[in-house]
């Protein structure tokens, strides 16, 4: 068999093994974990403790106590779920799109104030997901077998 024909057949490896492979992963895992202390800190534990800067904002916007503390949760699940391999792109999309909302309420009730930081938040996401996208086949295969 030639070397193209046994090559062909070896598995693809989605982990490169090279050192430059290995700190691409190590900074992706860093990066992880620097967003999932920002959601999980920054911006969920205020609206779970109900600290007046977010809560004036929800009353504002007509949301309440109800809707500071739902998007908190979901801050906090997506944070969780960014550090568990099986879940990363998935939370990774799915606080995407929280960021989403929060950029059209920002242009849309306060007239595009810090309009930009969700924005900018979706950068890093979009490439985690985009990353580690071979854990949503993993998700798949877990949700399928559990079935």
């Amino acid at each position: 068999m030639s070397e193209t024909a046994a090559s062909a057949t070896r598995p693809v490896i989605a982990e490169s093994a090279t050192p430059r492979g290995r700190r691409a992963r190590i900074a992706l895992r860093g990066l992880q974990i620097l967003l999932a202390l920002f959601y999980a800190v920054a911006s969920a534990l205020p609206k779970l403790i109900a600290h007046p800067s977010a809560a004036e904002g929800f009353d504002e916007l007509g949301w309440g106590s109800a809707g500071m503390y739902t998007i908190g949760a979901l801050e906090l699940a997506g944070a969780i779920a960014l550090l568990i391999p099986v879940l990363q792109s998935v939370a990774a999309m799915a606080l995407s799109a929280l960021m989403v909302g929060a950029f059209v309420v920002t242009i849309t009730a306060y007239e595009g104030e810090n309009a930009a930081t969700p924005l900018i938040l979706i950068v890093p996401l979009a490439l985690i997901a985009w990353a580690r996208r071979s854990s949503n086949g993993d998700l798949l295969r877990l949700v399928r077998r559990r079935a």
